[in-house]
């Protein structure tokens, strides 16, 4: 049985109130979102803000706003920003988020960041000078051999060991599958990281017990999930952190809180 942290990725860039009503999009909803799933078992938010047509933004005056409303309402909560391009940003602009907001914690996409090297460079620069957590999202095992090219060169600071990796993806629309993390697990293990999953789809539940069970965290919610196992529309990004922690209890594994 194993011990875990779970974090909560509550909207993500693309979806809207159109698939979901109680999808959080303004700093408001987001902080309410937090409170109830710090409540049920979320120790960080994962934190996407939108603009205001709700496309997805890396402004840094929206993410002050959105963290300022969350610290109000779960101040005992994690706040991890992501710098995601979701198609739309080009690595200066993500690197510029980083340089106005120098946050605790923020997601980098190593495959993103590889379009630039020498951004890439000065990205983890800054978030190694700023004291920022950084969390390489992987998207395949080629990401991971990206991160480990940039380790052995001395891009990416060999302290920054935390790693998020992605089953399924969005476009085209392919759901998550237990059995692809042994491949991720199989191109990391020479290299010691602190790893988390998340999963696309209405298998990501059971996607996430088994990363708890290979020892890993994870993450949960709308953004890659709304429905249960059998295919009902979860109430609330709430609902899907506590379905998960019961599940996870069930199998005998111990959530791990702030």
């Amino acid at each position: 049985m194993a011990d875990y942290q779970l974090t909560v990725a509550p909207n993500g860039a693309r979806r809207q109130k159109a698939d979901h009503p109680e999808l959080p999009i303004t700093p408001q909803e987001l902080a309410q979102t937090a409170r109830a799933c710090a409540e049920a078992g979320a120790s960080t938010l994962h934190l996407h803000v939108r603009d205001d047509a709700g496309g997805h933004s890396l402004d840094a005056g929206r993410y002050r706003a959105a963290m300022a409303a969350v610290a109000d309402a779960a101040p005992n909560m994690g706040v991890q920003i992501t710098t995601e391009s979701a198609g739309i940003y080009a690595p200066e602009t993500q690197l510029a988020c980083l340089q106005a907001l120098r946050p605790a914690a923020a997601s980098i996409a190593v495959r993103e960041m590889a379009r630039a090297p020498e951004v890439a460079v000065r990205a983890y620069g800054l978030c190694a000078e700023a004291g920022t957590q950084v969390q390489h999202i992987l998207y395949s095992p080629a990401c991971v051999a990206q991160l480990t090219s940039w380790y052995a060169d001395g891009v990416v600071p060999a302290a920054m060991r935390d790693v998020i990796f992605v089953l399924g993806q969005y476009a085209p629309a392919t759901p998550g599958r237990p059995d692809g993390l042994a491949d991720f697990v199989s191109a990391a293990q020479t290299l010691d990281l602190s790893w988390s999953l998340c999963a696309f789809g209405r298998d990501e539940r059971a996607c996430l017990l088994a990363a708890i069970q290979a020892g890993g965290n994870v993450r949960v919610g709308f953004e890659n999930n709304l429905e249960t196992p059998e295919g009902r529309v979860l109430k609330d990004n709430a609902a899907s952190v506590a379905a998960l922690v019961k599940a996870a209890a069930l199998a005998g594994h111990t959530l791990k809180r702030n």
